[in-house]
């Protein structure tokens, strides 16, 4: 039989009722755990706020009106690479020149989520108090074994693998050329189609430069290059267990994880406010319904595990390709917020940097927390490439 070309469908998942009477359940049935005396978020996840939370999530969070409103976005799912992927595919609207094509690669801990309030603000920026010149094609993919894509049964894929099926998915909705940007894994996947497929890739922009590795001679940095390296050791250590614990034996964890959904927020709550640029309240950066939101998706969706072990996947990649140049045109904002912030000097080093600010708001999940500077960002980075696409 001929091969047949994959195919995108339309795709508008709904929660079975008994699915959240077992999640209420499970919340009202949580067994607590004992803390210390004022410990706060010094050891982890404060138990109080968690408790909290917890009771929001079971008698207050209204998940069907959450899920009806994550409907609207135009939803897909397509077969690449034996697995079922879902992304939100929305068109620009009214444009006025020009449509750049985009992919926005999420990273960890979330999904397509971390981009649904900057979709209409790229689709359509007329509407925005932004230029339509700057409309976008948007098309943001759940990875493998994150959100509504399948979890893979059998060895994770890391972020290389993971470009590729960006580049068929790209292939698949009929676009040639076209821009990639990301943040946290998603900044490793937008690097490696930049770098397989630069052909392709008209430009890059990313909201960090990953942890740094560097295989020269440490005689050739510069000061604030190794003083960023240091930093960067020392976060690690204070703040990298949980990275540890995906590379070496995500599957001990994830069965108390996939468990408890208490368990499930405390893992997750407690790197949203780490890393968002909220002070310590992160009530500033996400209200209970919108951290709910992306707990829930992970817990209906049972991929906190598979999510996890794409750390161990990536923690394979040869030190060869982690050590590659971008020769695609870069760009980085680097959030006030975000953790573990490189200096110009590694950016230049390691891409073709064109263009780089430092926001003065937002974190880690800066497409999230400030969806309109975000939007800004993207819009001004890309502006110089848009002849590079066909109207």
């Amino acid at each position: 039989m001929p091969d047949v070309a994959p195919r995108a469908e339309p795709f508008t998942p709904r929660t079975a009722p008994a699915a959240l009477d077992d999640l209420r359940s499970r919340l009202r049935g949580t067994r607590w755990p004992d803390a210390p005396e004022d410990a706060g978020w010094s050891l982890g996840t404060d138990l109080d706020y968690l408790r909290e939370l917890v009771a929001h999530w079971a008698d207050g969070f209204d998940w069907p009106a959450r899920e009806a409103a994550l409907a609207r976005l135009p939803r897909y799912r397509v077969r690449l690479g034996g697995l079922g992927i879902h992304f939100v595919h929305a068109r620009a609207v009214a444009p006025a020149g020009p449509v750049l094509p985009l992919v926005l690669s999420h990273g960890w801990p979330d999904s397509f989520w971390r981009y649904t309030k900057v979709i209409p603000l790229l689709t359509d920026p007329g509407a925005h108090g932004g230029d339509p010149a700057d409309a976008f094609d948007v098309i943001v993919p759940d990875m493998p074994g994150f959100g509504y894509s399948d979890r893979p049964t059998g060895r994770p894929l890391d972020s290389i693998a993971v470009a590729g099926l960006w580049a068929e998915l790209m292939d698949v909705l009929g676009y040639e050329r076209f821009g990639a940007a990301g943040g946290d894994l998603g900044s490793h996947v937008s690097r490696y189609l930049a770098l397989d497929h630069p052909d392709r890739v008209v430009a890059v922009h990313r909201t960090d430069g990953g942890l740094p590795v560097f295989t020269g001679d440490p005689a050739d940095l510069t000061q604030e290059e190794r003083d960023w390296m240091e930093d960067a050791a020392a976060w690690g250590a204070t703040e990298g267990a949980y990275a540890a614990m995906h590379r070496t034996k995500p599957q001990t964890a994830a069965v108390g994880l996939t468990d408890s959904p208490a368990g499930l927020a405390a893992w997750i709550v407690e790197k949203l406010r780490a890393w968002s640029d909220c002070d310590g309240d992160i009530e500033r950066s996400f209200t209970k319904d919108e951290i709910l939101t992306n707990v829930t998706l992970y817990w209906l969706t049972e991929t906190i595990g598979s999510s996890m072990r794409m750390y161990r996947a990536n923690g394979a990649i040869a030190p060869a390709q982690l050590a590659r140049r971008v020769e695609v045109p870069s760009g980085f904002s680097i959030f006030r917020g975000d953790v573990v912030r490189p200096p110009r000097a590694w950016l230049e080093r390691t891409t073709n940097l064109t263009r780089v600010t430092e926001p003065p708001r937002g974190g880690h999940f800066a497409a999230f927390e400030e969806p309109e500077l975000y939007a800004e960002e993207l819009r001004a980075f890309f502006r110089p490439y848009r002849g590079s696409v066909r109207s």
